[in-house]
């Protein structure tokens, strides 16, 4: 199974940010409202499949979900979309091997944000309230709890939660840039993603469904939810720029864009004999 080296990894990521950065709007969007909408489908899949298993199932029944949670991210990855907390792993980096602006990131956050947003909203409306998925019965008590627990934390342990989600799942991003099968991206993106669930951290794009879902039964209110989205938000956000991007920028690319001097250049052609001399010769002239 081929793989990519931690500096290529770092160096493909900084790359694809650059390439996210530049998308039109109108792509950003529609990418962003498809990973919305995949990610939530992800959740739903998780809430159907867990929310009858019995109480004598304890945290096994957790462990479930989570392992069919990150169909949500797969489709992401490898059938296409922009998901907010790849986007902030993979844009800051680009950002801080200055290859886009600071403004230029901020602004591909915030559409990915607003497409996400609308993406997780359509499937948590459509499909959990109007279709009724998440509307009764057992699926609405899994979906109101789970939203209750989310929105029970308060701000510094939203965001320390945001964090850690963002740590896993931005290195799940990462590990399927590494691979170069399909087999490998998902095997790559499915244990992360599976850890962050099962930990129960707190996900913004994973949150735009659920809480809603919760909100559209008439169960808490937006006001809530915009209380919980802004420290997730910035913890999401801290995970990944900080605790992927710019570690791994520290370790692989700060060397490397270092100014090399002429002399060290050795052409492909040159025999190591040959380019001794002419180092020698450049630095007596």
């Amino acid at each position: 199974m081929a793989a990519k080296t931690p500096l290529e990894v770092a160096q493909y990521t900084a790359q694809a940010g650059v390439k996210k950065a530049q998308n039109p709007v109108s792509s950003v969007l529609i990418l962003g409202f498809l990973a919305g909408a995949f990610i939530a489908l992800g959740f739903l899949l998780d809430i159907r499949v867990i929310a009858s298993a019995p109480a004598e199932w304890g945290s096994i029944a957790t462990f479930i979900g989570a392992a069919v949670f990150p169909v949500g991210l797969i489709l992401v990855l490898i059938g296409g979309g922009e998901l907010l907390t790849g986007n902030m792993m993979a844009v800051p980096l680009a950002a801080i091997t200055r290859k886009i602006s600071p403004a230029t990131m901020l602004k591909n956050l915030l559409l990915v944000t607003v497409g996400n947003l609308l993406g997780a909203l359509f499937v948590a409306f459509f499909f959990g309230h109007v279709l009724g998925l998440t509307a009764d019965g057992v699926y609405l008590t899994k979906v109101v709890d789970m939203a209750g627990h989310k929105l029970h934390d308060s701000f510094l342990q939203a965001f320390i939660s945001g964090i850690g989600c963002n740590w896993l799942v931005a290195l799940a991003v990462w590990l399927s840039y590494a691979a170069d099968t399909m087999s490998g991206k998902i095997l790559g993106i499915w244990f992360p993603t599976m850890a962050f669930v099962a930990i129960g951290f707190q996900h913004v794009v994973a949150n735009m469904f659920l809480i809603p879902a919760a909100i559209f039964e008439g169960h808490y209110s937006w006001g809530q939810y915009v209380m919980n989205f802004i420290p997730v938000w910035l913890g999401n956000l801290t995970g990944g720029a900080l605790f992927v991007a710019a570690a791994y920028w520290m370790v692989y690319l700060r060397k490397t864009e270092q100014a090399v001097k002429p002399e060290t250049v050795v052409p492909a052609m040159v025999s190591p004999v040959e380019a001794e001399s002419r180092a020698m010769w450049s630095k007596q002239a």
